[in-house]
């Protein structure tokens, strides 16, 4: 158990530092998401100095793990007032913040000289690298007593945003800060019972609880790039599924196209003219921009024969209404091509509100379902006006 205790710490501060390496960037130049970064340096801070590895490692280049401890220690009260001061909305309680300020200035004093007024020190070496600077009952409750109070006030007041918000990205990022705020809460409260009864198999478990706080941490600072991340891949998916569809369709009505396509479907994926959200936005308002146009093509029967080819066909019959419109789109774009005159536009069910959801359909089926219907006459129009 130490031995995996070792490596999720290990591993939770390396997902911690890469989190906050790469959020730094934008974290600090946004107010709101300043303060939980700095939240989350100072806990991985103190995290890093409690793995025993790493406090090996100063021992031997020459730093007493009582120094290394006591630093652990100051930067783990710091992280847990600005806790408090990242949970605490400054506009309304402007006081409250100031106390929290105070207080936390006050547990800070009272470590150091509970520290320099000790007697005996804590000898050097990894037995006691994860232990407090010192051995006084006072320190112990101080330090303790102030994680608890911050990770406690953390999980009531995260969640509650959490539940008041409307942007996904926020609500996860409280939610996740909230979630490791409770793992901070039972790995403090089994530290100190373990301080009070030192028995060897619980500080190995609550290492991991604090390697799952840290990496619950990281997660929480890094949602705005996972979201931004599957926001690209939802439009990649989107440019990726309905690029065969709108090559076609504004290829035959061209007006409605701000570029012509590239010559392949991957060439679009990995030359985008715009950015992916946009790029995948512009692709679905000309394709429907193109549907509309080419209603004035469509024979008055043509959905419904399409309909009913690709019942015999066996479509699926939760795909029947996107291949009887994909045949019926294909029959509309070849009477253009063909130079058929146009007519009153004939609607087409589902289309006339432009739903993702309904193009995406028709461009699924589309590969299967174009040709599918007898090719126009250019010598009659598509519908008697």
């Amino acid at each position: 158990m130490s031995e995996l205790a070792a490596h999720v710490g290990l591993a939770s501060v390396l997902a911690l530092w890469f989190a906050l390496v790469w959020r730094a960037r934008s974290a600090l130049r946004q107010p709101r998401l300043r303060g939980l970064w700095l939240t989350v340096l100072a806990a991985t801070t103190a995290i890093t100095l409690f793995q025993p590895r790493i406090v090996g490692r100063l021992a031997s280049a020459g730093i007493d793990v009582h120094s290394v401890s006591l630093v652990r220690n100051l930067i783990g009260v710091l992280s847990a007032g600005l806790v408090l001061l990242f949970v605490i909305d400054p506009s309304r309680t402007p006081r409250l913040r100031r106390y929290v300020a105070v207080g936390m200035t006050a547990a800070l004093v009272s470590l150091l000289v509970l520290d320099l007024l000790q007697v005996d020190q804590a000898s050097a070496g990894t037995a006691s690298a994860q232990r407090p600077a010192s051995a006084s009952s006072a320190y112990w409750l101080i330090l303790i007593g102030s994680h608890l109070a911050g990770d406690a006030v953390a999980v009531v007041v995260c969640w509650a945003y959490s539940l008041r918000t409307t942007e996904r990205d926020l609500v996860w990022s409280l939610r996740l800060f909230a979630a490791g705020s409770v793992l901070a809460l039972v790995f403090w409260s089994g530290y100190l019972f373990h301080l009070y009864d030192p028995a060897p198999p619980l500080l190995p478990y609550l290492s991991v609880i604090m390697g799952v706080h840290g990496f619950l941490r990281a997660a929480s600072l890094l949602v705005p790039t996972a979201g931004a991340l599957a926001r690209s891949a939802g439009a990649l998916r989107t440019i990726w599924r309905l690029w065969p569809l709108w090559r076609d369709l504004v290829t035959a009505v061209p007006h409605v196209a701000l570029a012509r396509p590239r010559r392949t479907r991957l060439l679009e994926v990995l030359r985008p003219r715009h950015p992916l959200a946009m790029q995948a936005h512009r692709q679905t308002i000309e394709t429907y921009d193109a549907l509309l146009t080419l209603q004035q093509y469509v024979r008055p029967d043509a959905y419904e024969r399409a309909h009913r080819y690709a019942r015999r066909a066996g479509v699926r019959e939760d795909r029947l209404a996107s291949a009887a419109l994909a045949a019926a789109v294909d029959e509309a774009r070849r009477a253009v091509l063909a130079g058929v005159p146009p007519s009153d536009p004939h609607p087409l069910p589902g289309v006339t509100h432009g739903s993702p959801e309904t193009l995406l359909g028709i461009a699924r089926m589309w590969p299967a379902m174009t040709g599918v219907l007898p090719r126009p006459d250019r010598t009659s129009p598509a519908r008697p006006r």
